[in-house]
């Protein structure tokens, strides 16, 4: 048996609770963790993926282990954080142990969502260019506290589900029946929450119950530096975003940053200046990089990165990570990591969906089209299974599995484009027409009655396939056809 096999779950958590408080422990933890990597990703590689799918996966886990290291030497995570970075992130999520899912599988046959993406409110004190849910302060809708935390215990019961993405709106706007988003932390101290934020409003006060709390990372938003960012988000805004992240820094509070990358800035958020500025001299431990998607305020196909400038992206991102060891993840360049597109809950790579403010159910946030709302399924006597078995979710997890999951290695689809919505526009359009999906918002609607915008975006997603392919083929696919002609 391999060692790492042998050491029981408990184990593991609690040797590298013990390696993170040691500082020269820390590095022996580091090896341990990639050793484990290793095995499981490439030795076992259970779902029998394509070797440069699983190496890749490797290459990006290998640089959270070192910007964790790093935040750890750095300071930059305090001691709660690190209490709850190995006992929920590592133990609950990560290290889990495979059988929790087992009994999901076998009664629906396919895993279980493994994290929601939840919008508690569509409040925000900015009013960004081209923010995807058109949030703005004028937007007072606010989902019920008492539905938020039905959803925080029934992904824990239903699926063991351990991790919750917070985006807005402004999530630290939050406020319902005398309850904000950091009680909400607080109740489910057994979650870790990513919070997607503008960062303006994280004061030393706020930073220090963070702080407390330990289970939260921000990811702040920026689009460059202070001419970028206020040009998007108001004048000033920059420089409340710095001074969020001092308070973070002295809280040991971990934070990332979060950028979106249009024709006008792609090259800048990911430049060698960008890079080392946040991430060497403001303590940023990640990025969360989104390119543009037309959709919400005042959308436009124009602005999107060009296929060219997405090709030139996939390529600095993985050099970033695999030569810098720096954990930067594009959501469309790196969908090789998961399998490609994960939204609409369940599937093989567990997966998720998003909830907005309303309770509007849909795939994801960038694809905002929905059969179900999450008030109107609790009234009716079911739960979240109840949204994971419906008819959109089943179509599209089932354009999943006919692209990727169900081909021989040497035949699988193309993750450099793995989007439903952007990148595979026909077949989505095709089944919202089919499950009569409806849009969670006008803006939706008029982009779903924009002739111009769906071929516009489906010849934009023939092209990014077009100039990806070969880079596909040669990496991916053609190793597992010269391994298996022997």
């Amino acid at each position: 048996m391999n060692i790492v096999d042998a050491i029981p779950q408990k184990a593991e958590v609690s040797i590298l609770n013990l390696a993170a408080s040691v500082s020269f422990l820390r590095p022996t933890a580091a090896k341990f963790l990639e050793k484990v990597a290793y095995h499981y990703m490439i030795e076992r590689n259970t779902k029998n993926f394509p070797v440069g799918v699983q190496r890749d996966k490797l290459d990006m886990l290998k640089a959270m282990i070192s910007s964790t290291e790093r935040g750890l030497s750095q300071g930059l995570i305090g001691k709660n954080a690190q209490h709850k970075l190995v006992e929920v992130l590592l133990g609950k999520i990560m290290l889990k142990p495979d059988d929790i899912s087992q009994q999901y599988v076998k009664k629906h046959g396919m895993n279980p969502p493994g994290f929601i993406v939840i919008a508690p409110t569509g409040r925000c004190n900015l009013k960004c260019k081209g923010c995807y849910a058109g949030s703005d302060p004028s937007r007072r809708t606010t989902m019920p506290y008492e539905i938020i935390d039905r959803i925080m215990e029934e992904k824990k019961n239903l699926w063991r589900s351990h991790f919750t993405v917070i985006t807005g709106g402004e999530p630290f706007l939050y406020k319902d029946d005398g309850e904000n988003i950091l009680d909400l932390f607080e109740r489910h101290s057994d979650q870790y929450f990513l919070v997607y934020t503008n960062g303006t409003l994280i004061t030393p006060k706020v930073a220090k119950r963070l702080g407390e709390l330990g289970n939260v990372t921000p990811a702040i938003s920026v689009e460059g530096f202070e001419k970028e960012t206020d040009d998007r988000r108001g004048k000033g805004v920059f420089k409340l975003i710095l001074k969020a992240f001092e308070n973070l820094r002295n809280a040991g509070v971990p934070f990332g940053i979060s950028t979106t990358g249009f024709k006008h800035n792609a090259e800048r958020i990911l430049d060698d200046e960008f890079i080392d500025f946040f991430f060497e001299q403001q303590g940023a431990l990640y990025q969360w990089l989104f390119q543009y998607m037309p959709i919400g305020r005042s959308y436009t196909l124009e602005m999107m990165v060009t296929p060219e400038q997405r090709l030139s992206m996939y390529e600095r991102t993985w050099k970033l990570v695999r030569e810098r060891k720096l954990f930067v993840a594009d959501f469309w360049n790196s969908g090789v990591v998961s399998n490609g597109c994960i939204s609409a809950g369940g599937g093989y790579g567990g997966g998720y969906f998003y909830i907005d403010w309303n309770g509007a159910v849909a795939p994801c946030a960038f694809n905002p089209f929905s059969v179900h709302n999450i008030k109107d399924v609790y009234a009716s006597g079911g739960d979240l299974n109840t949204v994971v078995f419906s008819s959109l979710f089943k179509d599209v997890r089932n354009w999943q599995r006919k692209y990727f999951y169900d081909k021989p290695n040497c035949e699988r689809g193309n993750l450099l484009v793995p989007c439903p919505i952007r990148d595979h526009h026909r077949e989505m359009r095709a089944i919202i027409d089919k499950v009569h999906a409806l849009p969670i918002d006008e803006n939706g609607a008029k982009a779903l009655e924009d002739h111009a915008y769906g071929e516009g975006l489906a010849e934009y997603g023939d092209k990014v396939g077009h100039i990806s392919c070969p880079i596909w083929e040669e990496k991916y696919l053609l190793p597992e056809r010269k391994r298996m002609a022997g």
